[in-house]
């Protein structure tokens, strides 16, 4: 069964979605049957690459139209939420940058089966250790960090790929009404919105689950062989 992703690395509810997911299946006798595919989506694209010159806090009010005791209250509330899962978020630190070279780098290490450990060391470098992960040179060692090969991945970011891909995915989302991440989708049939609780998450994951056993069970209509012969 396949989980589709639609995410942001400067998203801090994505990377507590993330987490959920996670602690979500470590519950499921199939999560080792759940294939987890990360989709690109850009909250806000037109950030320069080197970053503004001034705090997240400061972002988020002077640009995005927060009030101050919203941004005061969300970082709170995300970094009590952080601890019980094992986030440490450092919001004091964070400066707002361009996501797109991350998630070229995603494409990348997800073809190699190495999405999840990408997606993780992103989050870390950005929410804990408030990196620049606009910056090839930081996208790099945390590339080798996960088992990528350095030489490989320096080509590759000197290149223009994944760029269809990433728009690909903005498409995707669009088409779907995605408005807000993070976004799951179960199996291409249900979506799950937000991080939402382990709980949601375990029986969104095991309705779908159980619903794709029973249509491979009664499906007839696909291809198959028997002792009378083939459909």
């Amino acid at each position: 069964m396949k989980v589709e992703i639609w995410s942001d690395i400067v998203c801090p509810f994505c990377y507590v979605g993330k987490k959920h997911l996670e602690l979500a299946l470590e519950q499921l006798p199939f999560k080792n049957e759940v294939e987890v595919i990360w989709r690109s989506y850009m909250l806000d694209p037109n950030l320069p690459v080197e970053g503004l010159n001034k705090t997240k806090k400061a972002y988020l009010v002077e640009d995005k139209g927060y009030s101050l005791e919203q941004v005061e209250g969300m970082m709170k509330h995300l970094e009590a939420t952080g601890k019980e899962i094992g986030i440490d978020f450092n919001h004091d630190d964070l400066v707002p940058v361009n996501t797109l070279q991350a998630h070229r780098l995603t494409h990348f290490a997800q073809e190699r089966g190495k999405g999840n450990e990408m997606e993780e060391v992103l989050f870390y470098a950005h929410f804990t250790a408030a990196e620049n992960v606009g910056v090839k040179e930081v996208l790099t060692r945390l590339a080798t960090s996960i088992g990528l090969e350095k030489a490989e991945v320096e080509t590759f970011l000197a290149s223009n790929r994944e760029l269809e891909a990433i728009q690909a995915d903005i498409e995707v989302a669009k088409n779907l009404g995605i408005s807000g991440v993070p976004f799951f989708v179960l199996d291409q049939k249900y979506g799950v919105s937000g991080a939402q609780p382990v709980e949601v998450f375990v029986e969104a994951l095991t309705q779908a689950y159980n619903e794709k056993i029973e249509q491979l069970k009664t499906d007839d209509t696909a291809n198959s062989c028997g002792i009378d012969g083939c459909n």
